[in-house]
Formats: structure tokens, sequence, C-alpha cells
């Protein structure tokens, strides 16, 4: 009986193609390749914002995936993932603002207006690149074990956890945008201008930050997926599928669960920490509840539980919005909406899904 139930099938196919990690480690590599080879005017060489425009889009595909691992393969709907973005984000902001604060001897514009006469000794951990990279990912863990703890232990799921997440977003979002935070308050965190002695005006370290994120998507999807297709994946449908038969047969689905739910938090700090370098400011925006929203949005149009189709949806989209936001900016919203239903009625299991399901009526016929 417990064999029968571990071996549900994932929606992850074993013989998977390395196709996407293939494809985003030529990104990385035809980024500092490109601006190498082709001087600044050729129309082959990529300007300083298309360069940024693709690191970003790798953070925001690495913040899908992480969504979808615990939404396709555990059924655990998040709309408070922007809480771990933000939270990798802040840490990094920290870093620096450290960073900053060494070469220049002068404090943060928003330290000045608060009246302090010296650089916080609570940031100072932050300091060393390392250090604040495990801080931000043990941070990520703790805050998703404390509330993953207190939901999956009181069994709590479906459309009220998803409630739940999204509440304690926005009370992150309001707590952030108070000045005597110390964090910023509205204008958030600014001033960046080092990461591990290279500045970051500079076009080459934009590209090696874009060329990293790429590098580090594909990492996590190799290493997500792997992780899909073990008995650990296996037992995550299980849980998705029947969890009250699995609980039933002894196992500590809460533990499944959580185990899942730290890692994913991990993930989205992971992208939080790469994205704010490349953007060169945090701000409470970042854990918005519209930006949840927006991740279950591209991982639902990509294709829920299939890892491809979540970054899949997250590249078009974002690309979209930007090319929208640029141009029409009120049309956005409503463009994301029709999106949305037509992708919903049309193509259920999204865009990747329906690319699945013509290759097996292929097949079949």
């Amino acid at each position: 009986m417990q064999k029968s139930v571990l071996s549900l099938r994932s929606p992850f196919r074993p013989a998977s193609r390395i196709g996407l990690p293939a494809l985003l480690v030529c990104v990385a590599l035809a980024l500092p390749l490109f601006n190498a080879v082709f001087s600044p005017g050729h129309p082959l060489h990529l300007s300083l914002f298309v360069v940024n425009l693709v690191g970003q889009m790798m953070c925001f595909a690495l913040l899908a995936l992480a969504l979808d691992f615990v939404w396709g393969l555990l059924g655990v709907l998040s709309l408070g993932h922007g809480i771990f973005f933000g939270i990798g984000g802040y840490v990094m902001g920290f870093h620096l603002l450290n960073s900053a604060y060494a070469d220049t001897k002068v404090l943060p514009d928003f330290m000045q207006f608060m009246g302090w006469s010296t650089f916080p000794t609570a940031l100072k951990p932050f300091a060393d690149l390392p250090m604040a990279l495990l801080l931000g990912l043990v941070l990520a863990v703790l805050v998703g074990g404390v509330v993953g703890l207190a939901a999956f232990r009181s069994r709590i799921n479906g459309v009220y956890f998803s409630i739940i997440t999204q509440a304690l977003t926005y009370a992150l979002m309001l707590l952030l945008f108070n000045n005597d935070l110390g964090l910023g308050g509205n204008n958030g965190l600014t001033g960046f201008t080092l990461l591990a002695g290279f500045n970051l005006a500079h076009e080459s370290t934009q590209v090696a930050l874009a060329s990293l994120s790429a590098v580090v998507l594909a990492a996590v999807f190799f290493l997500l997926r792997w992780l899909a297709l073990s008995s650990f994946g296996q037992a995550m449908v299980a849980v998705r599928d029947d969890e009250a038969r699995l609980r039933f047969l002894g196992f500590r689905t809460d533990r499944i669960k959580l185990a899942a739910w730290c890692l994913s938090a991990a993930v989205a700090a992971l992208a939080g920490m790469l994205y704010v370098p490349q953007v060169g400011i945090i701000n409470p925006g970042i854990v918005s509840p519209t930006l949840s929203v927006e991740i279950a949005v591209w991982v639902a149009i990509g294709g829920r539980g299939t890892l491809t189709g979540a970054v899949l949806g997250a590249v078009i989209l974002s690309c979209l919005k930007f090319w929208l936001s640029a141009e029409i900016p009120s049309a956005w919203p409503f463009v994301l909406a029709g999106i949305t239903l037509l992708i919903t009625v049309t193509l259920q299991n999204g865009l990747w899904g329906g690319v699945q399901q013509l290759r097996t009526w292929k097949a079949a016929s």
C-alpha cells in the first residue's frame, strides 16, 4: 500500500532533455562574448539596458521556479513569496550599504536624514559577502519555517493558506514603509556602488551579474528537477493528490511540506539577492502583494508543475510588461488579465503543458 502511494507519477518526465539549462548557459556565455567582440554602437553590442533586462528576467524566472516547486508538485499555493524575495533583497542591500560606506566613508542619505552619526552596528555583520549570502538564506528559511510549521501542523491548506501568506506579505510591506524602522522607509535603500570590489555602474559588472543569474537559474533548475524525480518528489506528489491517505499510512506529511516550503523560500531569497545589485535599489514595493500575485500568474500561464513552464511564463510576461509599460503603461493590467483568462480557458496546463499535450497527440497518432 505504501509503495503504491509513493509511486504516483510525477508531472516531471524522467527522460527530460537538458534543453533549458543548456540554453541558459548559452545566454550566460553570449552576454560577455557579444560585448567583448562587438564594440559599442554595433547592432550586436548589447546595451546596458538590454543586459540589465536579461538579468532581471533570470531573477524573475528563478522566483517563479521557487513557487512552482511548492505549488505544482506539492499543491501549496503561496501568494506571499514576495516575502522571501524581499528578505534576500534587503539582506543584499545591507551588504551593499556596508560596501558603499567602506568606500566613501559617507553615510547613506536616509541615515543622514534620520540624524545618525555612525553606521549602525546591526548592519555590520552583513559586510562580508559570503556571510551576507548565508544570512539571507538562513533568514528566509527561518521565516519560512515559522510560517510553514504553524500552518502545516495546524493542517491549514488551500485558499486559507494563500490568504494567510498574502496577509503576511501586506503586513511586511506596511512595516517596511515605516521610516522609524531605519530601513529607508518609502525610499528604500539606495546609493549602492560596489559589489565584491567591482563598480556596479560599469557595464562589465552588470554583464557578469546577468550571466551569473542565468547560471544560477540553470543550476537551481537541475536541483529542483532532480528532487522532483526523486523519492522525495514522489512523496510531494502523493501529498498533493491524497494527503489524507498518506497521513493514514503513517507518513508525516507536515514534515514533507515544511522541507519543500523552506527550500522554496531559500530559492526565492537567492533570486532577491541577485536582483537588487542589478536594479540598484530596494524599497517596500519588492514585497507588495501585487508582485506575489504576478508570480502565481507567471507559473499558471507557463504551466504549473513543469518547472520549464514557470521559467517560460516568467520570461514571456516580463518581456511583455517591460515593453507595454514603456509604450502603453495603462494597458498592461488589462493585457495581463486577458492573457490569463485566455490561457486558463484554452490551455488548462499552461503554455508548456499545451506543448507537451501536442507532442503526446502526435506520438499517439
